[in-house]
């Protein structure tokens, strides 16, 4: 009961028909944001595109300019001199057979994956184990790199993968609750941006339909899609 007496506190005073500038959104999404941790605030985008169809297929990271408030861990798949490079920028777990065994075994003690291009014949049998979880690394979205240094940094720096869901939606954590709404916002648009960028050959008609924000207790609040492109 409890529960629900919150959630309905939290919903009273928005509009769920109405579509919210990304200020007046981030306004009412900070001040309802009463949980006793920092919550994630979250994006959700509906896109104009069937991923059943491989020339809709929507993915891509974005560097987010204020960090996404989320202490990543990293783990890379690399040997000799890009393992050491790997560990001198702050990856978490470092390993070329070694790791892809104790992987294969279920334990995986990392958030991200980052491998060098000789180490995908390697990391390719952890399909299974990885890719469920999204975990499998990809040139496109910068995982499979020879810039190991620079893939580690920027994964701890707050770079957010996004992939388009069966239902046409993407969704990402771009902030914390305790960031102030000015560093939200910056992050939101460089986000929407990244996904305008990401835009597939086959998506026809209008390709960002509708957008909302969310806190992780909290309800979600329908932004007008204007208010988030470019700036």
């Amino acid at each position: 009961m409890a529960h629900n007496k919150r959630i309905n506190k939290a919903r009273d005073g928005i509009d769920r028909e109405k579509l919210y500038s990304l200020d007046e959104a981030l306004n009412l999404i900070k001040e309802r944001a009463s949980a006793k941790f920092d919550e994630t605030i979250e994006i959700a985008m509906n896109l104009g595109v069937d991923p059943r169809h491989a020339d809709q297929m929507v993915r891509g990271v974005c560097n987010l300019p204020n960090g996404s408030g989320r202490t990543l861990r990293v783990g890379v798949f690399a040997r000799g001199a890009k393992a050491d490079e790997a560990k001198a920028a702050g990856a978490d777990v470092v390993g070329a057979e070694d790791l892809v065994e104790i992987v294969n075994g279920g334990k995986i003690d990392f958030d991200r994956c980052i491998a060098t291009p000789d180490m995908m014949p390697l990391v390719g049998r952890l399909g299974k184990v990885l890719g469920p979880r999204g975990m499998m690394p990809n040139p496109k979205v910068g995982t499979v790199t020879m810039d190991i240094a620079g893939a580690v940094k920027a994964a701890k720096g707050g770079a957010v993968e996004f992939r388009v869901e069966k239902a046409g939606i993407v969704h990402a954590g771009i902030g914390k609750a305790s960031f102030g709404a000015d560093k939200l916002a910056q992050n939101i648009k460089a986000f929407a941006d990244a996904v305008a960028k990401a835009k597939p050959a086959g998506a026809k008609g209008t390709y960002i339909q509708r957008v909302a924000v969310s806190s992780t207790m909290g309800p979600g609040v329908k932004i007008d899609p204007q208010t988030v492109m470019g700036g």
